[in-house]
């Protein structure tokens, strides 16, 4: 008999469910990259969607077209178009869906799509200087560590500091005189 006890019973393993309120992120077609809020489902392909702050007339909307995020706003079923706008109003979800990650990643899509031919070059040449810098900066390390993580001594670092030893012995004799 095998038993199963070491499972967590509940324990639910998606977070984001079709329902009214979830807003969602238009894939394709005229509405790509625009926000709305499922109104309504219609059935397990089409909901109701509707985006009165993003430009999106109240219509159905394929699933498969729709990336829902993690936010929702509370409305009522098939609330109005007024409403939904209240609610999206209400909840701030502009200045959240701002500073979320994914909205910052499309938003470097879209600057990096508008670049120009001399601006890709300015790109690819700082990022060149860059790889430069942490390239010397990682060999710089990579030699100074040892395999198990000590710190290594070189034989320059030892005759700096007998430099800095002579150096400062030199001082004290002269200042004895």
């Amino acid at each position: 008999v095998l038993s199963f006890s070491f499972f967590p019973v509940s324990v639910m393993p998606f977070e984001r469910f079709v329902q009214t309120g979830r807003i969602a992120k238009a894939s394709a077609g005229p509405l790509k990259g625009r926000l709305v809020a499922i109104v309504d489902v219609i059935d397990q392909n089409r909901v109701l969607v509707d985006g009165p702050l993003t430009g999106v007339p109240r219509q159905e909307y394929r699933l498969n077209n729709l990336h829902l995020t993690k936010y929702r706003i509370k409305f009522p079923y098939t609330a109005p178009t007024r409403i939904v706008r209240k609610a999206w109003t209400e909840s701030d979800l502009k200045a959240q869906w701002k500073v979320s990650p994914w909205s910052v990643k499309a938003q470097n899509i879209c600057k990096r799509s508008s670049l120009n031919d001399f601006d890709r070059f300015k790109l690819r040449y700082a990022k060149r200087q860059r790889n430069k810098l942490l390239t010397i900066a990682f060999n710089t390390l990579k030699k100074r560590t040892k395999a198990d993580g000590t710190p290594r001594v070189l034989k320059k670092d030892r005759r700096e500091r007998l430099r800095a030893e002579k150096a400062k012995g030199g001082k004290k004799a002269a200042a004895k005189k």
